[in-house]
């Protein structure tokens, strides 16, 4: 995983077998948190816990962990603020959970933002061990992904080049077009597969949002993608709409 929070204080040991995968529990309620521990620890999985934010930053500031369990409900830190900090420094997967089942709000934004799954309480601490190794596997396949990504620079489509490993996006006028992390990987989603119907569920999982939230969250995401790639996003000629099916392609795509 890249990148590490700065900071150093004295920090608690990770707890697991040395081939396990590794975990930060962030959560500022004690039993929830031992709960939590107990459990990954008994499935060969290495647990570190933190209370909150100076915690978190100890604990990161030593060891990576492959995926971080984030409160958004802490007592003394805002659970957004600390998954911003991360993101910001890292692209270690985090799966946030929350206190109520009415802060979609919360859990909204928290996607946006860039977790990568959520869970409300109460949750069955089987479908945790779930969400952890789906989380887990997309992990490893964006991973190979990555790998397969260096050997294409990028792709020339209607008079449009992305740059992939510069994550750049030029219009046919050569002017830089800014695009979110999940407005990059939908668009490199479609350029992989030009002509060929994409269903939404393969789409969600391209850009990391997780199906459970909305299962018009990606038509949101295709329609800003429009907005930047149509001349008139309402008749695109791009990407067009499916029926029944989800979006496809229609663009020549050329790889660089």
């Amino acid at each position: 995983m890249s990148g590490r929070l700065a900071g150093a204080a004295e920090v608690m040991p990770m707890n697991g077998g040395a081939n396990s995968c590794s975990i930060l529990i962030v959560e500022d309620d004690s039993g929830m948190r031992q709960m939590l521990a107990n459990y990954l620890t008994g499935q060969d999985i290495a647990v570190a816990c933190a209370s909150g934010r100076r915690e978190m930053v100890q604990q990161l500031a030593v060891h990576a962990p492959d995926l971080i369990i984030l409160d958004l409900r802490l007592d003394q830190d805002d659970g957004l603020d600390l998954l911003r900090d991360i993101r910001r420094q890292s692209d270690i997967p985090v799966i946030i959970i929350t206190g109520h089942r009415k802060d979609e709000v919360d859990r909204v934004i928290g996607l946006e933002v860039g977790a990568d799954d959520y869970l409300a309480k109460p949750f069955s601490l089987r479908e945790l061990l779930a969400r952890i190794r789906a989380v887990l596997r997309r992990q490893e396949a964006g991973g190979r992904l990555a790998r397969t990504v260096e050997k294409t620079q990028g792709y020339d489509f209607d008079g449009w080049q992305l740059d992939q490993r510069r994550r750049e996006l030029r219009n046919p006028s050569r002017e830089a077009i800014p695009l979110t992390k999940g407005e990059f990987a939908l668009l490199v989603a479609f350029l992989e597969a030009p002509g060929r119907p994409l269903s939404r569920e393969h789409l969600l999982q391209a850009t990391r949002v997780h199906e459970d939230i909305f299962d018009r969250s990606i038509d949101v995401q295709v329609l800003r993608l429009r907005r930047k790639l149509e001349a008139e996003p309402t008749t695109p000629q791009l990407i067009q709409t499916e029926r029944g099916i989800g979006y496809k392609f229609v663009g020549a795509v050329k790889t660089l």
